[in-house]
């Protein structure tokens, strides 16, 4: 067996396929497009749904592609195993509808075996097949298989449930009994068993089935091969590690991050420690990926888990004693490492370290919150009496704060104190029941429509230049049907020529009418799409009879079209404002190309200021203006990426690419309808900016028309608000405004002066009534003053004048309560807490709070219920 890189790994493995006809797919962004089914992309198959289920015919059927992956089911196991990983790459080669089990098995044993490539000691593989599976299990023995190296395993089946399915054949790596976990002659000791020494390294999925809703399996109507090969496990074999970790794709971050810690820490001196580092890099890699591929941390979502991947990293870097945010450091450590395949990484390494970086101080602020919920959660149990912390709060903990539960486990061993790990994972599973309740109950993967697949009809759009045309109708489809006429309601229609647009790109598909050759209308074109064969595809609702084989007259609405050709060219002057104004990391995350309107969705780090808005406004203004003739170029891929010209990472490309330049201001492939020149557009508008989902923003703006209308409804409620403030001129408005609004802080001012003295003459009367309930002082009552405000200058005073040890008032404002409690620092220190006080009273006004040990408030909806919260004070401070 060679030795060999990880880089070297994927290359050659991509490299075999390729000689073997196949296309190499570009490794496409963990972020999925157009798939609500899933988080991220987690395999390589994940990406070729649309090829398996029929929806898009393939332009070749045999396609090849390393692609980057992240699964976050069992993030816990991070660190504690050899081979669990968020992010990792799935090596992979398929075929749609082309080859099967023969090529597939041969190819995998010249691949793993011959000398030119991977070159392994035939002796060392296994392989494990259904046992049903004669044809797969002939193949292996025909390619040279050792005897007694096949092992039949009923569970070498794929089946998700309704959809493709079929058998499978796995295969196994011995790496020798010294790499073992197991007794040699353990009963889990064989290839397949839970053991180390049998590595599994590759599997191949045989697709040749349909399980339907009933439980039974019809063959499909086109058989599919789907392999994944796990690159940090084969690359664990090459380069004879005991873990993946030990490999070129982890250890760089590991020497880094040891470098990063206190005292002098090395990689295999501590088993705990080693967890850590492992953790570290993990996670390093995972995120510096998923943000480098537009995902950003939030509070939900993809955002969330990269949110807890940080979170978690950080954790355990205070472990090894890192101080301060370091995990930022790590971003060019993994974008070296990977830059052969994902050169990207290293070229946005300083927009995605400012990313974690700023999650990380977030964190370290955070975590002060944390810790000190921690030993709250320890002080209350000990008071209990517990000698174990509850699930439900380590769980909080772990949510909200991100503390792993090892890692509270640990904190609560060095006090004498255990966890509730039952109760811990069940809040766990409620949470993940939750999540997958959430989710879209779209199915994985469609079943194969084999009525579309199979039309290979030729068809050309000719919408580029013209807007009618004389089209034959080749293939009408009723209720999935091929039929040769149809007489009324609605059908599928695929002509030899047409200038209908198919939606696509974002641009939404024309509309318009069919006429027969007398010029009369005999169908309204509703919808375009592609057919699975690329052809464009009619959605048509029929006024009169059409017949297949006939001749037609296909004719686009014009104003249509041409309003969405304007919003069109103008998303492309909009996404190079952006680039231009926020910095090139910005991605475009999604269009839509209306008539009326066009929305543009792109990835950024909170809002846009205004200054930010109107600079891109301008910016696009002013291309409009300068009458830039917009071009279009048909050429080559290489060629259209040697000129410069913007690709969207979502979209997959062909040999042949069309690339749309404005000037010299915007260069981008495109497939859609333009302008000629820009000054068509005429005006360009922006209506609003909005976060729609973790780290996306979205644009929307009219032009032409729609803005010009836009800017007259804004002219006119200026003028409206000018006559109501009688002023004579628009332009006096903005001052006139000020004024008021400084009129108004003034009348504002001064009612909080006169409030705050009410409530200090108030506060006379109230500190005067002082009782004491066991050993302690109290002044609790209701006072009328504005709100939450007046109540905490009312506690400040108390403070100032140590009036008592605790200190509880309540006041109702516009059928609300409002609450706060305060205790002196002599008794916090003794153990009272007004956090804990608050808690206890404010669900008798309805409501919730907290706060802290020394100043906490709430606030409710039943005001009625205040003078039982008050006197509830008295009840539980009699209690402490």
């Amino acid at each position: 067996m060679k030795e060999l890189s990880s880089a070297q790994v994927r290359q050659m493995y991509l490299d075999f396929f390729k000689g073997k006809g196949h296309d190499v797919m570009k490794s496409a962004p963990l972020v999925p497009h157009d798939d609500p089914t899933l988080l991220w992309i987690n395999s390589g198959v994940a990406t070729m749904k649309k090829y398996f289920d029929g929806s898009v015919v393939p332009k070749n059927h045999r396609i090849t592609s390393s692609q980057k992956s992240i699964r976050t089911n069992d993030i816990e196991n991070v660190g504690h195993t050899a081979r669990h990983h968020t992010l990792f790459e799935m090596l992979g080669n398929f075929s749609v509808g082309d080859y099967f089990k023969k090529e597939a098995i041969t190819w995998a044993w010249e691949l793993l075996t011959s000398k030119e490539w991977f070159a392994m000691d035939p002796e060392k593989l296994y392989i494990t097949v259904y046992p049903k599976d004669t044809d797969a299990k002939e193949c292996w023995e025909a390619v040279g298989v050792l005897p007694g190296h096949i092992y039949e395993v009923e569970d070498n089946f794929w089946d998700i449930g309704e959809g493709p399915s079929g058998p499978d054949s796995e295969i196994f790596y011995d790496r020798g009994q010294e790499m073992n976990n197991l007794p040699e002659d353990d009963p889990e000791s064989y290839p397949g068993g839970e053991n180390e020494r049998y590595l599994e390294i590759w599997n191949i999925v045989f697709s040749q089935f349909n399980h339907k809703p009933d439980g039974t399996y019809e063959p499909l109507p086109h058989k599919n091969i789907d392999t994944g090969m796990g690159l940090e496990r084969v690359v664990s074999v090459f380069q004879h590690a005991k873990t993946n970790f030990e490999t070129d794709l982890f250890m760089p971050i590991i020497d880094e991050t040891a470098k990063l810690a206190q005292g002098d820490l090395h990689y295999g001196d501590d088993e705990q420690k080693d967890v850590s580092f492992k953790v570290i890099a993990d996670h390093a890699r995972a995120v510096t990926f998923a943000i480098g591929d537009g995902a950003l941390p939030s509070n939900e979502g993809r955002g969330y888990v990269i949110r807890r991947l940080i979170r978690r990293a950080v954790m355990h870097g205070q472990k090894l004693g890192v101080e301060g945010a370091f995990l930022y450091k790590l971003v060019p450590v993994v974008g070296h490492i990977m830059e052969s395949a994902y050169p990207e990484v290293l070229e946005e390494a300083d927009y995605i370290a400012k990313v974690i970086r700023n999650e990380e101080d977030r964190f370290n602020e955070t975590l002060k919150d944390g810790v000190g919920l921690l030993d709250d959660l320890i002080a209350e149990t000990k008071k209990q009496g517990q000698k174990t912390l509850p699930g439900t709060g380590v769980f909080k903990l772990y949510d909200t704060y991100g503390f792993p539960f090892e890692l509270t486990q640990e904190i609560a061993a060095d006090q004498g104190l255990e966890v509730d790990k039952e109760g811990f994972d069940s809040e766990m599973q409620k949470q993940k029941e939750r999540a997958r309740a959430a989710r879209s109950n779209a199915k994985s993967m469609g079943v194969q429509n084999g009525l579309l697949t199979d039309i290979k009809t030729e068809s050309e759009y000719v919408g580029y230049s013209d807007l009618e045309c004389q089209g034959t109708l080749k293939d009408v489809i009723v209720d999935n049907q091929l039929v040769d006429e149809v007489q009324s309601g609605q059908a599928l229609m695929i002509f030899d020529k047409t200038p209908f647009y198919a939606e696509m790109g974002g641009q939404v598909a024309d509309k318009g009418v069919i006429k027969t050759e007398d010029g009369s209308v005999c169908a309204e074109v509703m919808d375009v799409q592609h057919a699975p064969n690329g052809q464009n595809m009619h959605t048509v609702k029929l006024i009169k009879p059409m017949s297949k084989g006939q001749k037609y007259t296909l004719t686009v609405d014009v104003e249509f079209h041409n309003k969405v050709k304007k919003n069109h060219t103008a998303t492309h002057l909009l996404d190079q404002a952006l680039r231009n104004v926020l910095g090139y990391h910005t991605h475009q995350a999604g269009s839509l190309v209306e008539p009326n309107y066009l929305r543009f969705d792109f990835t950024k780090m909170g809002a846009m200021t205004q200054s930010e808005i109107t600079k891109v406004e301008n910016m696009v203004n002013k291309q409009i203006w300068a009458n830039l003739p917009v071009e279009t170029t048909v050429t080559d891929l290489e060629s259209a990426k040697k000129m410069g010209a913007i690709a969207l990472f979502t979209e997959k490309y062909g040999e042949t690419v069309r690339v749309v330049k404005a000037g010299d201001f915007s260069m981008e492939f495109c497939g859609g309808n333009h302008v000629d020149n820009t000054n068509e557009i005429g005006l360009f508008k922006i209506i609003s900016e909005s976060g729609v989902g973790a780290g996306v923003r979205r644009i929307e703006a009219v032009t032409s028309k729609e803005a010009f209308e836009y800017l007259e409804h804004r002219n006119l409620l200026l003028q409206q608000a000018a006559s109501q403030m009688k002023i004579s001129q628009i332009k006096e408005v903005p001052h006139k405004v000020q004024a008021l609004q400084d009129q108004i802080k003034d009348l504002e001012n001064k009612v909080a002066s006169l409030e705050a003295k009410f409530a200090s003459e108030q506060a006379q009367d109230v500190f005067k009534d002082v009782k004491t309930i066991n050993g302690k002082t109290l002044i609790a009552a209701a006072v009328k003053v504005s709100g939450m405000d007046q109540l905490r200058n009312l506690a400040d005073q108390w403070k100032a004048k140590n009036l008592s040890d605790v200190l509880v008032l309540g006041t109702a404002v516009d059928g609300k309560a409002n609450l706060i409690a305060a205790v002196s620092d002599a008794k916090v220190k003794e153990g009272l807490k007004a956090g804990d006080l608050i808690k206890a009273i404010a669900p008798l006004v309805a409501g919730g709070g907290g706060g802290r040990p020394n100043l906490a408030q709430a606030g409710g909806k039943n005001p009625e219920g205040l003078g039982q919260a008050l006197k509830a004070s008295e009840k539980w401070l009699a209690e402490q």
